[in-house]
């Protein structure tokens, strides 16, 4: 099912504009993530999309039916919390099968249905259990499963993973993953994680603001960022960011390092390298003072002075230097305006 969001904005009664113009598409079975810092409207724009909240303007479509007046039950929704959500008292058989007997569906049919659903996401062995007695990652999969149970049009999870450890979080974010791949319905997945955006997503929004600044695949968000602060948010560590100014064509830094050239006219713009585009060189390259190093297991992060400004690079080996001065050639950067908008 394709979902549509148009010109949806947002204002609370304080004042505070949370979500401005909004435009958001999604094709069958796209999985959709909406990535941010915390207060940029991710979630408030997941809870218009499920009828949770009314927007001040706009229209919501699926499957290019207008739904924007229509209550949540009316919509063809399932929904995952970020703290789950299960009833304490119930067992996972009746957590599941709850939105069929809401649904007033004969009993033959809820239990085939919570079977199909308890195999599919592997909780046959855990049916008579309460919540207590189940792991973070199991309760999330008891919470998908009564999301999935109803057979929605369009998945909404609102940042499920955020309450689990890490080893589960990787796990449950692969399980999430395969099912979506399996069922095949459209979703749209917030999280504030750049890693689970990156991994997950089919596209990326990312928001800042109340505004959606680029929506686009993993590789084009990573690799071709519309603005700095794109650039900045997705990736780690994060990217350099160096003041620069262009003086007939040579690219110097505002200490007046040069470090490159290219056909632009003059001015003052920023350059961003990503930390793994940075290569140790004895021919040449921007002479930069290592200040500092740590190691990740499988991989080294070195930390230096450019002139008055910092910079960072990666290196799969230990790189021992000699008073600390050092060559770098930057392998690929992008170059943006002032405003911080990417120069085409």
């Amino acid at each position: 099912m394709s979902i549509k969001v148009e010109n949806i904005s947002k204002k609370y009664e304080n004042g505070v504009e949370v979500l401005k113009n909004i435009h958001l598409e999604a094709k069958k079975g796209e999985f959709i993530v909406l990535v941010g810092p915390s207060g940029c409207g991710k979630s408030t724009l997941l809870k218009i999309i499920a009828g949770l909240e009314k927007s001040d303007s706009g229209r919501i479509f699926i499957n290019d039916i207008d739904i924007t007046e229509k209550k949540p039950s009316e919509r063809g929704i399932g929904m995952v919390f970020q703290n789950y959500a299960l009833y304490p008292h119930l067992s996972v058989f009746e957590n599941l099968s709850f939105p069929l007997k809401i649904k007033k569906e004969n009993r033959y049919s809820i239990n085939d249905k919570v079977k199909n659903i308890a195999k599919i996401l592997e909780l046959e062995h855990l049916l008579d259990r309460k919540p207590k007695e189940l792991s973070g990652g199991q309760r999330q999969r008891v919470a998908l499963g009564r999301a999935l149970i109803k057979s929605p049009q369009l998945f909404l999870f609102d940042e499920p993973l955020s309450n689990l450890d890490a080893k589960l979080r990787n796990q449950t974010r692969d399980e999430i993953v395969n099912i979506h791949k399996r069922i095949g319905i459209s979703s749209v997945y917030v999280t504030h994680d750049q890693i689970e955006a990156m991994t997950m997503a089919d596209k990326i929004a990312v928001m800042n603001d109340g505004k959606i600044l680029q929506f686009d695949s993993p590789y084009n968000i990573y690799n071709n960022p519309a603005n700095i602060f794109v650039a900045e948010f997705i990736g780690s560590p994060k990217i350099n960011i160096i003041d620069c100014v262009a003086e007939n064509g040579v690219i110097k830094n505002n200490d007046g390092i040069k470090f490159g050239i290219r056909n632009i006219k003059n001015g003052e713009y920023l350059l961003a390298v990503r930390p793994e585009d940075l290569r140790v060189s004895e021919l040449g390259g921007i002479n930069v003072f290592l200040t500092k190093k740590e190691f990740y297991g499988d991989e080294w992060i070195f930390f230096c002075n450019f002139g008055k400004q910092k910079i960072k690079f990666k290196s799969k080996d230990d790189i021992i230097v000699e008073g600390n001065q050092l060559n770098l050639t930057i392998e690929k950067f992008l170059l943006y305006e002032r405003n911080g908008e990417l120069l085409t």
